[in-house]
């Protein structure tokens, strides 16, 4: 990494975010799944995405691969370089918040604090975490990129659930069990979750 940024000076914008959020009729805030590789949050927060979007609501989903093909090409999996990861979508999911959308991140995020540092980040009600619980062995068995496989070899270092820990939530806004429910259901749980705290839009 270069040398830090010095001489800025942050200046706020003429469209403000209270203003974004009247004009869209909605909320802003992240909805940010955490969980194992193949727990199924990619599948989850897109199917939530698709909802949303039907209701007309700004919506983006951050996935943890996509990511990686651009703005964190340059990390790899290291705990550092996971902390630096997770930290970039942290101050990128602000952005999004603060142009007045909703942004889904489906991201393992193993460590605990580093999730507690994103949600330092927004403000009280624009962080909602999300944790997609299933278990190792069901997301072993589902395996749908092989990563489990060549962790078990040793060709993958460092792969959360095997060589390196996860750290479940420890007080989640929701909890959705994708070994005992299925998409739609969880899509269901999610949305009631929203309506009830007041961020869904007034349709």
């Amino acid at each position: 990494m270069s040398g830090k940024s010095t001489n800025i000076t942050w200046h706020d914008q003429t469209v403000s975010k209270g203003r974004r959020r009247e004009k869209s009729k909605h909320h802003s805030y992240v909805l940010w799944f955490t969980g194992l590789s193949g727990s199924g949050k990619s599948s989850v927060a897109n199917a939530v995405a698709e909802r949303l979007f039907q209701d007309e609501t700004h919506t983006y989903v951050l996935d943890g691969d996509n990511i990686r093909f651009g703005i964190n090409k340059d990390l790899g999996f290291s705990e550092e370089d996971r902390k630096e990861n997770i930290r970039r979508i942290g101050e990128v999911s602000k952005l999004f918040v603060d142009s007045g959308q909703v942004v889904l991140t489906a991201f393992i995020s193993p460590f605990r604090n580093d999730r507690e540092e994103v949600r330092a980040l927004l403000e009280d009600d624009e962080f909602v975490e999300v944790y997609v619980k299933c278990s190792l062995e069901a997301c072993e068995a589902r395996d749908p990129k092989g990563l489990y496989e060549k962790a078990r070899q040793g060709i993958i270092k460092d792969f959360t659930g095997i060589s390196s820990p996860y750290e479940e939530p420890a007080n989640p806004e929701i909890v959705i069990d994708t070994e005992k429910s299925s998409i739609e259901d969880c899509v269901e749980q999610i949305v009631q979750f929203l309506k009830e705290k007041g961020y869904y839009r007034n349709i």
